[in-house]
């Protein structure tokens, strides 16, 4: 086994490059033959002097052979030979049969599977695994691509075949919880089973194509989206006459001066010292995303309502339900002259409620909750004031913060005025008051303060105050949150459960940005920064189909995307090699046994729970 270079000619540019070829003499009809055992491409990056060490390696790799003197490679070289290693295993092992290798159903894969014995006597001690490679969470996402015909519609918009399995590996890797395409492509390289899975070799694949894949992915992501969205509906038969709306940000790492989105603004990550983007997602009552764009970072979101909705083409009647800083009068008259209902959380500061007049409903966490509704006919809406137990006691205690902290200042304040070098004058005092009530998140309007002078008024002798709790405010009316809509012939449980979806929809901006990578963005040109947030809102699309047929099983109806996928990452596939009594190496790549866990979704999904199925060689 040795490595040979050959000068080749490009027959339409004309230009001469060299090829590298692993390859061995063999007799073949008695005569010395040169076999090419792997096309090792024009990039081969070993150097010469390493040549005979790598063959050497790869043949102990391959036929586990006794070491009696071991070779010493460098780290990059001797990862080179088990690739190749692994590479020549794979060719030579026995073809696996379709209902191993596809995403095949477990009933299917285990009727098909025919009781047979294959013996080998061998040396348990020789024995040594290798290649461990993940492929839980790989094949439940193919499964749910498959489902939508995924890979088919990337074929079908002219995408090529090293961008389509960049593309998946891409979308995949973020649902493993990789968050850029530089991490992607190391993990599917090192870690990631994928390849296996779709028959694509992402070592043999340029960093450079996961980028220029994304750039593809975002020139169809219209498209992608609409096909996509028309496709789910079809599986699940939903109606499409509840939308919901809201937007998040993300900040880059950098300053980013060639994307004009980039702008600093006020981040719910705090980090407002980077620049910004903004992700604006109008989802489906089942959660599913129907449309997604990016703003710049510094957009009102009050601003981007009509910009989505309006070529969105949804049904007469259609009800959008948005939190209170989307629901300005000027979105709410728009929802009303293009005959959209609404739901949504009030604007309004004054709080009211009437527990005599209200109704108790239960909650899904087997909570209570009143709501009071209040028709106004002159407007012809409704409006629901809801009371929360739960909410109560969370914002009595931020309250009680809050004034601890502030009558704690004030007795500060008081108390220096009978220290020498104080500032005593009252306007002065006046003016730190002022900056505490600032500080302290309007708690400071429920107390009456009065600054005592002394005769001459100049001289400020003692500080008091007194709590006044200021009627219809959060203070008066703790846990009491209001709802605003025009369906005014809906009954108070009708209102309260369509408002509750919104929760579903903050638990898919936790998704994007804990689970899926959607922070921070790492790329600087404006193409690069969509695309980053398109196939992460892609793989959001796949997740939440999962969910959805899990739930209808009633499995891990609960969890979050990211107990699911750990429970899934356990699963790898792995190469054990023995040495047989004969001499000859015995290699098989097989799947780990599925977990009870890793078995019900699998079930559910109706997926093989042995993904890739057995590959068997004899060296």
């Amino acid at each position: 086994m040795y490595i040979r270079r050959t000068h080749t000619n490009n027959s339409s540019t004309g230009e001469r490059y060299f090829t590298y070829r692993l390859v061995a003499n063999q007799r073949v009809d008695g005569k010395p033959r040169q076999m090419t055992l792997l096309n090792l491409g024009r990039h081969f990056a070993v150097d010469q002097e390493q040549w005979p060490s790598l063959c050497v390696r790869i043949e102990q790799l391959i036929s586990r052979q006794v070491i009696l003197l071991p070779v010493e490679l460098p780290t990059q070289v001797e990862k080179v030979a088990q690739r190749i290693a692994a590479q020549l295993i794979d060719q030579q092992a026995e073809t696996p049969s379709p209902a191993d290798t596809d995403l095949a159903p477990v009933e299917d894969s285990q009727a098909s599977q025919v009781v047979t014995v294959d013996a080998h006597t061998v040396d348990i001690d020789s024995l040594a695994l290798t290649r461990p490679r993940t492929v839980g969470v790989e094949q439940v996402a193919l499964g749910a691509m498959q489902q939508l015909n995924f890979i088919e519609m990337l074929k079908e918009l002219g995408i090529n075949g090293a961008h389509t399995a960049a593309i998946i590996g891409s979308i995949i890797g973020r649902m493993a919880g990789v968050t850029s395409e530089l991490a992607t492509y190391h993990w599917l390289i090192k870690q990631s089973g994928l390849g296996e899975l779709i028959d694509v070799d992402y070592e043999a694949l340029p960093l450079m194509t996961m980028y220029r894949a994304a750039d593809t992915l975002w020139k169809h992501s219209a498209q992608i989206e609409q096909v996509l969205f028309s496709r789910i509906q079809t599986v699940f038969g939903f109606s499409t006459t509840i939308t919901l709306y809201d937007l998040t940000n993300t900040y880059f790492e950098g300053e980013v001066p060639n994307n004009p989105k980039a702008r600093h603004g006020r981040s719910k990550e705090k980090r407002s010292d980077c620049p910004l983007v903004t992700l604006g997602l109008v989802l489906d009552g089942s959660g599913f995303v129907r449309r997604s764009q990016t703003f710049a970072g510094n957009v009102s979101e009050a601003g981007t309502l009509e910009i989505l909705l309006k070529n969105l083409a949804a049904p007469s009647g259609a009800l959008v339900i948005m939190d209170a800083g989307i629901a300005t009068e000027a979105n709410i008259r728009w929802l009303r002259e293009k005959n959209y209902g609404y739901l949504v959380v009030s604007r309004e500061r004054h709080r009211q409620f009437n527990a005599d007049a209200a109704v108790t409903l239960e909650t899904a966490s087997q909570g209570m909750v009143r709501c009071q509704k209040v028709l106004d006919q002159e407007a012809q809406e409704v409006r629901l004031y809801c009371h929360s137990p739960g909410r109560e006691q969370k914002e009595q205690a931020i309250t009680e913060r809050f004034s601890s902290r502030f009558e704690a200042e004030l007795k500060a304040l008081h108390d220096g005025l009978q220290r020498p070098r104080t500032t005593k004058h009252p306007d002065k005092l006046w003016e730190r008051i002022g900056r505490m009530k600032q500080k302290h998140h309007g708690i400071g309007q429920h107390y009456q303060i009065n600054v005592q002078t002394d005769e001459s008024g100049e001289i400020a002798t003692s500080i008091t105050w007194q709590k006044q709790i200021v009627p219809g405010t959060s203070v008066d009316y703790p846990g009491v949150y209001c709802l605003r809509s025009n369906q005014t012939e809906w009954t108070e449980e009708d209102l309260w459960r369509t408002y509750s979806l919104l929760t579903d929809l903050e638990a898919v901006f936790r998704c994007l940005k804990s689970d899926l990578g959607l922070r921070p963005v790492f790329h600087h040109k404006e193409e690069r920064a969509d695309s980053h947030l398109f196939i992460t809102v892609l793989a959001y699309q796949f997740i939440q189909l999962i969910r959805c047929q899990l739930k209808e099983s009633d499995i891990h109806a609960n969890s979050s995307w990211r107990t699911l996928r750990d429970n899934l990452k356990t699963q790898c596939r792995v190469t054990a090699s023995f040495r047989r009594t004969d001499g000859k190496a015995l290699h098989v790549r097989k799947t780990t046994k599925a977990e009870p866990e890793q078995m019900a979704i699998y079930r559910a999904m109706n997926l093989n729970p042995a993904p890739g199925g057995i590959r068997k060689t004899l060296v």
